[in-house]
């Protein structure tokens, strides 16, 4: 049996709702075998993050090298990345190996509104990284951060948005509205060829922690199964959307808990 690899890049959620953890839940769920690079370690449950230990950006090349020398890797999820030095060595891994499918989901705000990367590390992302990437999967707030603009009021504001960001370098962009308000929950796939407006009823549930990185792995490991890019970002937003409806049948933790990542497979 031949079965698709996805590698996720990211950092490690210790209360296993988001980061690695998530991302590797989610190709499970779906059908790809994962293997991971850690970028940091986070003393993190529901209720927040209470301590953040980098990697070192050689261990980081280190991991990339190792797994990409020897599994097959059909595509590749990016999470958070903070550190420049830590991108930088993303960056020539990706430009070494070449794999088929980047999806890069830039954390860079805060539910709270707080920025979680620095302005230095911002500029590396918008000049090195994100032109390595297949798509990226920004939310409203880090679509205005990655242009320095404020945030999108309207569609066509979006709209436009999504152009602009295509000209870092990224032939595609999702921006993901589950931030707004409405009884909708639209994302937004932008492309050279247009745009694709993407609605799921909006999910009444305080279980949404690591929503964004589970749709980012939802999407490379149907890419790694040899979706083309609106195929798996529909699958995807489908995925998450049940997960989401389910998380109420888990009871982790005290705070935002965890979407059900295995919603289609624990009975």
């Amino acid at each position: 049996m031949t079965i698709p690899i996805a590698l996720t890049i990211a950092g490690s959620d210790s209360g296993g709702g988001a980061g690695i953890q998530a991302d590797l839940k989610t190709f499970s769920a779906l059908g790809v075998y994962g293997a991971s690079v850690i970028t940091a370690l986070t003393a993190q449950n529901t209720r927040g993050v209470s301590g953040i230990h980098a990697v070192p950006a050689a261990f980081v090349t280190a991991q990339c090298d190792a797994v990409f020398s020897d599994l097959a890797v059909a595509a590749v999820k990016i999470g958070m990345v903070a550190e420049p030095s830590v991108i930088a060595a993303i960056v020539a891994a990706l430009k070494r190996w070449r794999p088929a499918h980047v999806v890069f989901d830039p954390v860079m705000v805060a539910t709270s509104g707080d920025r979680l990367v620095t302005p230095e590390a911002v500029e590396v992302l918008r000049r090195d990284l994100i032109p390595q990437a297949h798509l990226i999967t920004p939310n409203m707030p880090e679509a205005a951060v990655l242009l320095d603009e404020p945030v999108a009021t309207s569609e066509a504001d979006i709209a436009a948005q999504g152009q602009r960001l295509l000209g870092l370098g990224c032939p595609a962009v999702l921006i993901k509205g589950g931030h707004a308000a409405g009884v909708e929950s639209v994302d937004w796939l932008v492309r050279g060829e247009g745009v694709v407006r993407l609605a799921a009823p909006r999910i009444a549930t305080p279980n949404t922690h690591g929503t964004g990185c589970t749709l980012s792995s939802a999407i490379a490991a149907r890419l790694a199964q040899g979706d083309d890019m609106e195929r798996a970002v529909r699958a995807a937003k489908d995925y998450i959307s049940a997960a989401l409806e389910a998380s109420d049948r888990l009871h982790v933790g005290h705070g935002h808990g965890p979407v059900h990542h295995f919603h289609a497979l624990w009975r």
